[in-house]
């Protein structure tokens, strides 16, 4: 029998599946394999459940599935490292991941958009925002392959020219990708609170439109965690400060238009 271990924080996003690998002619694998999710916050801690499916690949390469068990985050704490002794099941997750997605609200399509990982800094040496794009989790696959080609855009609003338009490197096959890319943007510390940084992440694709798969903006307009990571930004200066975000199916005002004038040529800006 050939083993494999796969696990998946619940959700149907395929980013969220990670997978040992396969042991071949044995029922008494041993893997001492470390697997990492990023970009779990807090509340994921609280709502989410981890999924490890044991299965066997046969000779076309097909997963049988063997058994499974389930362990709720919320049993675990900050820095701790938990072992568990537990007995596999045939049909554990049905019943749990209903009784989950229920209890959490949350639309699937908000969650299979991903989340990404964000720095911003300003530095008063340098009169500048520093924006560094680290990395993306859990992105939606946009491709048949089940992967995308992501890359990410970055526009500070207003427009200030070619100097507010940035874009990172395209990272292929994957909805895990990490950048670790920084970004300059000359502006006096004043001017900011009349920023909007609007941020999207886009599936390349060779010859065609390229796929939008979210968008946030960071800026006194924004709410809740993306409030928040501006306002800090704007007054711990010379400090570099990181937040998760989750990605939103909304498109940014400036990619918008964008489109638009793609669709409708000759129209012009569009403005709200």
């Amino acid at each position: 029998m050939d083993q494999g271990l796969l696990s998946r924080a619940v959700g149907k996003s395929a980013a969220n599946k990670l997978r040992t690998k396969t042991l071949k002619n044995t029922l008494n694998p041993v893997w001492n394999e470390t697997l990492i999710y990023h970009g779990i916050t807090a509340a994921d801690m609280t709502t989410k459940t981890l999924r490890l499916c044991v299965c066997d690949m046969d000779r076309l390469g097909r997963n049988e599935f063997i058994g499974e068990v389930m362990v709720a985050l919320k049993r675990l704490r900050v820095g701790e490292t938990k072992k568990y002794n537990m007995g596999l099941e045939r049909q554990a997750q049905n019943r749990e991941i209903n009784n989950q997605n229920q209890e959490q609200g949350t639309p699937v399509a908000e969650e299979e958009r991903g989340r990404i990982l964000v720095s911003l800094l300003y530095s008063a040496e340098k009169q500048a925002l520093i924006v560094g794009i680290v990395r993306c989790a859990h992105l939606a696959a946009m491709d048949s392959n089940g992967y995308s080609d992501p890359f990410v855009k970055i526009i500070l609003q207003p427009d200030m020219g070619k100097k507010s338009k940035n874009k990172t490197s395209v990272k292929k096959k994957t909805l895990n990708p990490e950048f670790n890319e920084e970004f300059v943007y000359e502006v006096p510390h004043d001017q900011l609170a009349k920023k909007t940084l609007e941020i999207s992440v886009w599936d390349y694709d060779l010859g065609m439109s390229n796929d939008f798969i979210g968008g946030v903006e960071l800026g006194i307009n924004a709410k809740g965690e993306r409030l928040k990571h501006w306002f800090e930004c704007l007054k711990y200066t010379g400090k570099k400060v990181e937040y998760w975000h989750a990605l939103t199916q909304q498109i940014p005002c400036a990619e918008r238009d964008l489109v638009m004038e793609d669709l409708i040529p000759g129209i012009g800006p569009l403005r709200d």
